[in-house]
């Protein structure tokens, strides 16, 4: 859950009454592994999602990789990529938890700002944070089932994957270039 957490945002599927649906959500991750996040109440998904079962995907880096990057003949392109998906049954937070996934949430994000002083809930006009509460709607993904995904190579040997890292490095594609770099070296 450690790459969910350093994403911290999702796109959220559900089933809905007339079709999918789908939301893109900041998200906290619990001590027990699931999702936190809020919705605008006009969301259509806020409306449907609770008691439901959903599915948050969340994306990492990802690129294109080009077949002349393997210095080998009779290769195809390629897209790599991190991914994890969650699915779980979704719940409504109270209204004190919602203000704690809320707080969480700037807690996590403010603290990778430092050292700029952190943004806190208390530093809002007294009621204005509550009132604003009003307007969204904070729900938990109980995750049942969490899948990871590194495609990042394939099958490749060690010398087409570093023909790969050197390509997205001139490319400018250093996140992925970095993580294959990690399964050669």
């Amino acid at each position: 859950m450690a790459f969910v957490q350093g994403v911290s945002f999702a796109h959220l599927f559900v089933q809905g009454d007339d079709g999918p649906l789908v939301a893109h959500v900041p998200v906290v991750v619990t001590g027990e592994g699931h999702l936190r996040f809020h919705l605008a109440l006009s969301n259509p998904v806020a409306k449907q999602i609770e008691g439901r079962v959903a599915l948050a995907s969340i994306a990492g880096a990802e690129a294109y990789i080009s077949p002349d990057w393997y210095g080998a003949d009779d290769q195809v392109p390629t897209w790599n990529y991190v991914t994890a998906e969650i699915t779980g049954p979704v719940t409504r937070l109270s209204d004190t938890d919602l203000a704690a996934q809320i707080d969480d949430l700037s807690a996590e994000h403010e603290n990778r700002l430092l050292p700029k002083k952190p943004w806190t809930s208390g530093k809002m006009s007294p009621g204005l944070f509550d009132g604003l509460l009003k307007s969204i709607l904070g729900f938990e993904l109980k995750a049942e089932s969490v899948v990871g995904t590194r495609k990042l190579g394939q099958n490749k040997p060690a010398e087409q994957i570093a023909g790969a890292v050197a390509g997205l490095r001139a490319a400018g594609n250093p996140a992925v270039a970095d993580l294959m770099a990690g399964r050669v070296e």
